[in-house]
């Protein structure tokens, strides 16, 4: 056999990148994987790592390069099936299989696979042949968990894994290694390769399961770190990097835009100003949905693009109520200017969400974008940090693009003491507060501004109604206490609105 130094053709080239075949994953490593060098791709059954390893493949294939798919742990046939249901063609790839018949027989075992024989053992010569056959660009090995059953003991499977690396150098491939993780974990391993990317399954006590990547080590190249969600699906794996809102700075200039009411513009001190968000919080009832309609619906017929985010509410009671309030939004829907999404929060994971975003924003141009509510959001979230640092990152990101944001944030109970999941008023520019009060023996509803960084608001509190004219707000309650809290006293004589129809009476 040639010795590996006479079979090295030309010197690697690591300034280059090579493509992984998933967007979201070159974007991770900054623009794809140093090329001739092994790599680990680690993982528990099911996360994804035969997925990768074809994707891998086939980009290279459509380049023009030679693809080898070694497998020990699956047949050729139980791969043409994963490719199949992706709706993939693998006939340009290579399959080497090791799992073959001959591998179930007991005399083949003993001379076959039985470490002791050789140094490497006849497994890791039959791969160095077949590669040195197919001269490979890119390889896929699977996988590592079957070769250190072989090797039987830790120093013997270290040697293989070693010589595998040195060969694979020699002849200029890119390789990358699929492990499933069932032993503990090998830092041997993990020192050995030159970048180590981990792929998680965590399933939920509800809803779907939620995969995350986390790239442990890539050596010579800046990635971003931590964990990134990404979706296994038919056409195989999309990976949302993590969103870094300092990635994308724009230029813009703010512009007041007024909401539809005139007396909702009076209390915000003009109106929403573009590149800013503002939080609608009140309890369950209020008027939130409606006044985030009101305000999306101005912005349509300023000929905005818009996207609405719909996780409480179903999409047939969103348009009837609106309907019902004066707001017929389906005419925008129909020409493409709004987007609604109703989202399931025990489907969606916060990766993908943002890139929802992400891509309303980038790819359709959108300025006026509503999430109705955080509540079933937080749902999506591991924890309420985590909800507030995506937030923030999600918030800062809209801000530099110049969107009017809208958040609707619901809080327990009608009246007296309320409470939210979580606090986020501190991340918006500006908080709109309702709340509803009692009057003369009917229920009303009160709002008021309590917080805008960007305009001189009215610090009053006023009556709100909604009903067959829209959004009514009226004059200050300037002898009402206590409207905040719920249970108001009178000391004055500001007189209350005159009734109108509510929606649906």
């Amino acid at each position: 056999m040639n010795s590996p130094a006479s079979l090295r053709t030309a010197e690697p080239t690591p300034s280059l990148r090579l493509s992984t075949g998933i967007a979201g994953l070159d974007n991770i490593l900054g623009g794809g994987l140093t090329p001739q060098r092994v790599y680990l791709v680690e993982g528990s059954p099911g996360a994804g790592k035969t997925t990768l390893g074809l994707q891998f493949l086939l980009d290279g294939a459509a380049k023009g390069e030679h693809g080898l798919y070694i497998t020990l742990s699956e047949t050729s046939d139980e791969l043409r099936a994963v490719a199949a249901s992706h709706g993939w063609s693998i006939e340009a790839l290579t399959l080497f299989e090791l799992a073959s018949d001959m591998a179930l027989d007991i005399d083949a075992q003993q001379s076959v696979f039985h470490p002791s024989e050789v140094e490497l053992g006849e497994t890791t010569r039959n791969v160095m042949a077949e590669v040195d056959r197919v001269k490979p660009v890119r390889v896929v090995f699977d996988s590592l968990s079957e070769m250190r059953l072989l090797a039987q003991n830790a120093l013997r499977y270290r040697r293989q894994i070693l010589a595998l690396k040195q060969f694979f150098a020699a002849r200029n491939c890119t390789v990358l290694l699929l492990d499933d993780k069932t032993s503990q974990a090998d830092q041997h391993l993990h020192s050995i390769a030159h970048g180590v990317i981990s792929l998680e399954q965590i399933a939920k006590e509800f809803g779907k399961e939620r995969r995350r990547v986390n790239i442990l080590k890539m050596r010579g190249i800046r990635f971003r770190g931590g964990y990134h969600d990404y979706t296994l699906d038919t056409g195989g794996i999309t990976m949302y990097p993590r969103l870094v809102a300092a990635e994308h700075m724009l230029d813009f200039t703010p512009e007041v835009r007024s909401t539809g009411s005139t007396g909702l513009d009076k209390l915000l001190g003009g109106g929403l100003v573009s590149g800013t968000n503002t939080l609608i919080v009140g309890p369950s009832g209020i008027g939130k949905t409606t006044l985030t309609a009101r305000c999306l619906l101005s912005a349509l017929g300023r000929g905005e693009a818009a996207s609405f985010y719909l996780f409480d509410e179903g999409l047939g009671t969103f348009f009837a109520r609106s309907l019902a309030l004066g707001m017929d939004l389906r005419p925008f829907v129909d020409n493409g200017q709004l987007r609604i999404h109703h989202i399931d929060p025990a489907e969606l994971s916060p990766g993908e969400f943002a890139q929802m975003l992400r891509d309303a924003v980038e790819q359709h141009g959108v300025s006026f974008l509503a999430i109705d509510s955080l509540n079933a959001y937080l749902q999506a979230m591991p924890g309420e940090q985590y909800l507030t640092l995506q937030m923030h990152e999600l918030l800062s990101y809209l801000n530099q693009q110049g969107v009017t944001t809208l958040l609707v944030l619901g809080q327990h109970g009608l009246i007296g003491e309320v409470r939210s999941d979580v606090d986020l008023s501190y991340l918006s520019d500006t908080t709109v507060l309702l709340r509803f009060f009692e009057s003369s023996g009917r229920l009303r509803r009160a709002i008021t501004v309590i917080k805008s960084r960007t305009a001189s608001h009215a610090l009053t509190i006023h009556e709100l109604q909604l009903g067959r004219d829209g959004v009514r707000v009226g004059e200050p309650l300037e002898g009402f206490e206590g409207v905040l809290s719920g249970l108001p006293s009178y000391h004055g004589s500001t007189p209350m609105m005159a009734s109108i129809p509510h929606a649906g009476a």
